[in-house]
């Protein structure tokens, strides 16, 4: 793959590096006109391949929290058409890498030394790059090492990225109104979160301690000695990215097994430590030669406040949604209902919620849950299709939700579509056992 000696930081330089890709989107809308009449059955499939495939190119040379949001957006199966979440993903593990001089010149920036210099061995070549750092295979005193370092100026370009992306999602995701500014500052905070490697380091510390009791579930050590705001060294952990995992025949039991651990880790996570690894996307776990789950990269942690914690949690209980006064209440603390709603939008705004989290809370409901069940995932399309296309909730005066919703249900939803790619059929109060 061709490696990159450069990285753009400058407003300027970034922003005309997308208004050259918007030109390119222009220019396959214009193909996709004349394709609706020459070829209408692949028009719009072409059309949307065509503009994944531009605009993920335009991001992968720019990397940062521009590249990191489409790494987000990959995680939205239900949202996006198939061939952005396809083209999207690749952000998760597989872009441009930095090359071997610029490589060299980090390392001599912000630990003082060249990196050949502080390990025996260093390959120069990374052996994974995402959007916000690349890893690098290392060895010291017999000890396999995996070296991450963050590209150059990332977390200088985070505010700028965002307000160049902000009229996209804005339209995206029918925020309105000067409240929609909470949302921006909750992803712009988290973004600069992970860029600060020294606390990644701490939370991984303290998660990997947290956690260390659940079966079958591993975690790297960390080296504070070699690490920085910049660079993190921690242990080379052996295995295959879940994605790769999942991707080919499994022992079905194997991978139940697994789905379990992964589904003990992020209850524990939420109901005991109510700080929860909110990036469960597949290049962040692996799996090991003997089935044991890997988890990896702690850069993003979402802390659950108790003020939003117990109604969302309540509404997870199948009672809460028998009982409409207390559905109400509960949706009204989460932000979902509004003081200046009319009667006719509350009415409507709780009947569409009521059915939305019926279906997405179902799981809750069951002493088990298999989440390879397609009947389930039909009525998610379904539920979504919906949302995007419901011409009434786009006309209401206001955005809908905490801001703690961003992360938290980007996490269940990461979460789910794991164990629907692992087919895990889960006990659903397993993790109770290890508290």
């Amino acid at each position: 793959m061709k490696t990159l000696d450069y990285i753009p930081t400058g407003k300027i330089e970034r922003a005309g590096k997308l208004m050259s890709t918007g030109v390119k989107i222009g220019g396959n809308y214009i193909k996709y006109i004349g394709d609706k009449i020459t070829d209408p059955e692949n028009a719009k499939e072409n059309f949307d391949e065509n503009n994944a495939a531009d605009i993920y190119n335009g991001l992968k040379s720019l990397k940062g929290s521009a590249l990191k949001v489409a790494q987000m957006l990959s995680m939205e199966k239900n949202l996006l058409p198939g061939a952005y979440v396809e083209k999207f993903s690749l952000a998760q593990f597989s872009v441009p890498p930095l090359s071997g001089p610029l490589v060299r010149k980090t390392f001599r920036k912000y630990l003082g030394e060249y990196p050949e210099t502080i390990f025996d061995t260093f390959e120069s070549e990374s052996v994974n790059a995402a959007s916000i750092g690349q890893v690098h295979k290392a060895t010291l005193n017999g000890k396999k090492l995996a070296v991450k370092i963050q590209y150059p100026g990332v977390a200088n370009s985070i505010s700028s990225d965002l307000t160049l992306v902000k009229p996209v999602a804005t339209r995206l995701f029918n925020l309105k109104g000067k409240d929609s500014e909470k949302y921006f500052k909750e992803v712009e905070g988290k973004l600069l979160e992970e860029t600060n490697y020294t606390l990644e380091l701490e939370q991984s510390k303290s998660m990997t301690e947290a956690c260390l009791h659940i079966p079958n579930l591993k975690f790297p050590d960390y080296y504070k000695d070699f690490s920085c705001d910049k660079i993190l060294t921690m242990d080379w952990m052996s295995g295959i990215h879940l994605a790769q995992y999942t991707s080919k025949q499994n022992d079905p039991q194997e991978s139940n097994s697994i789905g379990q651990t992964l589904w003990d880790f992020y209850m524990y996570q939420m109901h005991v430590l109510k700080r929860v690894h909110a990036d469960p996307h597949p290049g962040n776990f692996l799996v090991d030669s003997s089935g044991n789950l890997i988890a990896i990269d702690f850069g993003c942690i979402k802390d659950v406040p108790e003020d939003f914690y117990v109604p969302y949690f309540e509404l997870a209980q199948k009672e809460a949604m028998e009982d409409r006064d207390f559905f109400i209440d509960k949706i009204t603390a989460l932000e979902i209902l509004r003081p200046d709603d009319s009667a006719k939008d509350s009415a409507y705004i709780t009947d569409l919620f009521h059915e939305l989290l019926g279906v997405l809370t179902f799981p809750f409901h069951n002493e088990t849950f298999d989440f390879s069940d397609e009947i389930f995932w039909g009525k998610v399309a379904q539920m979504s299709e919906r949302l995007s296309k419901d011409e009434q909730l786009r006309k209401l005066n206001g955005n809908r939700g905490s801001r703690h919703f961003l992360y938290i249900n980007r996490t269940f939803f990461g979460l789910y579509n794991l164990l629907h790619d692992l087919k895990s059929n889960v006990v659903v109060d397993n993790y109770k056992k290890f508290i």
